[in-house]
């Protein structure tokens, strides 16, 4: 495939004005407060609940992740349907920035104080939807307003930002592992204050005049489904992005789990090691990200980088699978960040250039991008406990070598189907 030579462009809408410096860095202190509250319980706090509620139970982790992934899937394009049609002073997005926000902190003291598995199961299918809503709006709101010039630049800094927030959280995590309610809620309250700024401080135009065709049942099921043959950009796009993200969750989700294993070490015991590996990543996560995210914009291609981003995801969890010292772990996790730096931006700079029906139905195709990532959180905790089960003995030590080499496979994967897009360079 030649990727030098220009395709057509991906969207015939009319051009976007460039946003200001106001908008674009609030929106990254906002989705930097929604992924610190939203994704510090699946990096360690998660782990630190089931390890008291239900110790050698580890399992368990991947239904309550799964459970809470799968009702995102029924979720999000619901709630981008609506945010299409939602007629209010406030205009289409915001109401569910706050609306979500609320939920969020609610679903964080379930889990917090949460007396057994199954409630702090259902207190992450409450944070799945209260803060997923909050991050849907934030992503239709750089959909609506967002011009193709500043997408890469603006996805690269969110993206460092998002991937910054667990390690922040992580570190909080160590120094608040004591306290159940402070460890999950310190992280809430940060995220509130930082979408209500956005909410507040980003004033959305008045949409109680807008014109919306009627949503039946009918034709709200097909709002959940698109045709491939129609908008094959689109469809290679997410499924790219679904085998990145089932790499990346087979990769993540047992993470403190596997710290454990490799370093004979209880959960606890590693949450600080963990901080430390965080900490360091965050430089390599930077320059994936805000390197990929700038440079695409630059050189007007999006496809190499996301390949390479691939690639170099697959390197570093090939590392961490093969390694059972502390020096591997922490480089196999650097290259790691690296990789999922540079995918987290410049794939997300791709599915705005790529995005259908933007200036009516950006919610809907948003909601069903958002499968490529929720649907693989949903089935790759579910699988991964068949991979972690082959070969395990009488002691029931867990395969963890062959759980990493087969994540790899599938972010590699993820960055090959990529050039499947024809319209985007």
């Amino acid at each position: 495939m030649n990727l030098d030579t220009p395709p057509p462009p991906a969207d015939t809408a009319e051009p976007l004005p460039k946003v200001g410096p106001r908008y674009i860095w609030l929106m990254v202190l906002a989705q930097f407060g929604v992924f610190l509250a939203f994704i510090t319980p699946v990096a360690i706090s998660l782990s630190i609940r089931l390890s008291q509620l239900a110790p050698g139970h580890e399992e368990s982790l991947g239904y309550i992740t799964g459970a809470g992934a799968a009702v995102s899937v029924l979720s999000g394009p619901l709630i981008g349907v609506l945010s299409d049609r939602t007629r209010t002073r406030l205009g289409r997005r915001t109401p569910y920035m706050i609306g979500g926000t609320l939920l969020g902190l609610v679903s964080l003291i379930v889990m917090a104080l949460a007396p057994g598995v199954l409630l702090l199961g259902a207190g992450w299918v409450l944070a799945q939807l209260g803060w997923g809503s909050a991050l849907g709006a934030l992503m239709n709101s750089q959909a609506d307003r967002l011009p193709e010039e500043q997408r890469g630049k603006v996805a690269g800094l969110c993206g460092f930002a998002t991937l910054i927030a667990p390690v922040i959280g992580v570190v909080a995590a160590g120094t608040l592992a004591g306290d159940n309610l402070l460890l999950f809620m310190v992280p809430g309250v940060v995220g509130a204050v930082l979408v209500t700024l956005f909410a507040w401080l980003v004033r959305e135009k008045d949409s109680r005049g807008l014109t919306v065709e009627p949503l039946t049942a009918r034709s709200l099921a097909s709002k959940y489904v698109v045709n491939p043959r129609k908008y094959p950009d689109f469809s290679w796009n997410w499924l790219g992005r679904f085998a990145f993200y089932f790499g990346l969750t087979l990769n993540t989700t047992f993470t403190a789990f596997f710290f454990a294993s490799r370093l004979g070490a209880t959960v606890e015991e590693v949450a600080g090691t963990l901080a430390t590996v965080s900490g360091i990543g965050v430089l390599a996560t930077a320059g994936g990200a805000l390197g990929g995210g700038f440079l695409s914009d630059r050189l007007r291609s999006r496809r190499v980088f996301v390949l390479s981003s691939g690639c170099i995801y697959g390197v570093g969890t090939v590392v961490m699978a093969t390694s059972s010292s502390v020096p591997l772990l922490f480089t196999g996790s650097l290259i790691c960040s690296a990789g999922l730096g540079m995918f987290s931006a410049v794939d997300q700079a791709l599915a705005l250039d790529v995005l259908p029906e933007r200036e009516t139905s950006a919610g809907r195709f948003m909601g069903i991008f958002g499968f490529a990532t929720s649907v693989p959180q949903a089935l790759a905790p579910l699988v991964a406990p068949l991979f972690l089960a082959v070969g395990a003995g009488a002691t029931g030590e867990k395969n963890y070598t062959l759980l990493y080499l087969v994540a790899a496979a599938f972010t590699v994967a993820g960055g090959v189907i990529v050039l499947r897009v024809k319209s985007v360079r």
